[in-house]
């Protein structure tokens, strides 16, 4: 192996609620109601599919979607500067990759203009040589385009890259695109069958360690 390509919110950053809670504040002030169920569906999602899949539930008049849409990630941006964390272990999951010379990166549903908002405030961008937004190609996970375009700008095969996913789309798309993968669900999710298709899945990501990854890529000395 010789790259690993993080998910962003919900593996580098708790975002997730912050999504929820700006999904609510928007879609909520627009007529919508909002459920924990319905909202659960959305989760990994690009921002415009969420309101796509809104809209769809109960459409509403006065607003378009783009706009919508840009008013939930105008409101998760101001979120996440104001009491955007690191998930427990981010900086030391960096560090052992770096220091086993992987190269790293980063595919994410989320607009590419909160990649540097998100790595800045955690003060960890300088660990990352790529990364790629749903913005940038085609369809977003669970399609693999968004993490085929980051082992490009590594320069790295697919097959010689380990993904880091908490979601089942997610993962779905990095499995798609060839790679291993590391599954770290949520508490909530963590038994959910769907992950068992996961290389390896995990419950904190502070259990990546080099015994982990030794097992994960020479399974045969297991």
């Amino acid at each position: 192996m010789q790259a690993v390509i993080f998910d962003m919110d919900g593996v580098l950053i708790d975002s997730e609620p912050m999504w929820k809670e700006s999904e609510k504040h928007v879609f909520s002030s627009l007529g919508v109601t909002v459920t924990p169920e319905l909202s659960a569906q959305s989760s990994a999602m690009t921002p415009k599919d969420v309101t796509a899949f809104w809209y769809n539930q109960h459409p509403w008049t006065g607003k378009s979607l783009e706009d919508a849409e840009n008013e939930v990630v105008c409101h998760v941006e101001k979120l996440i500067k104001q009491r955007g964390k690191a998930i427990e272990g981010v900086k030391e999951v960096l560090e052992l990759f770096q220091n086993r010379n992987f190269k790293i990166g980063l595919s994410t549903n989320a607009p590419a203009h909160l990649i540097p908002i998100v790595l800045n405030k955690l003060e960890i961008a300088s660990y990352f040589q790529a990364t790629s937004s749903s913005d940038e190609v085609e369809k977003g996970k669970p399609d693999p385009a968004v993490y085929l375009s980051t082992a490009k700008k590594l320069n790295i095969a697919p097959e010689k890259c380990i993904a880091i996913e908490d979601s089942v789309l997610g993962m779905m798309a990095a499995k798609t695109a060839g790679m291993t993968t590391i599954a770290v669900p949520s508490t909530v999710n963590f038994e959910d069958k769907r992950f068992d298709v996961s290389d390896l899945k995990l419950k904190r990501l502070l259990d990546i360690t080099d015994l982990t990854l030794e097992a994960l890529i020479n399974p045969i000395s297991r």
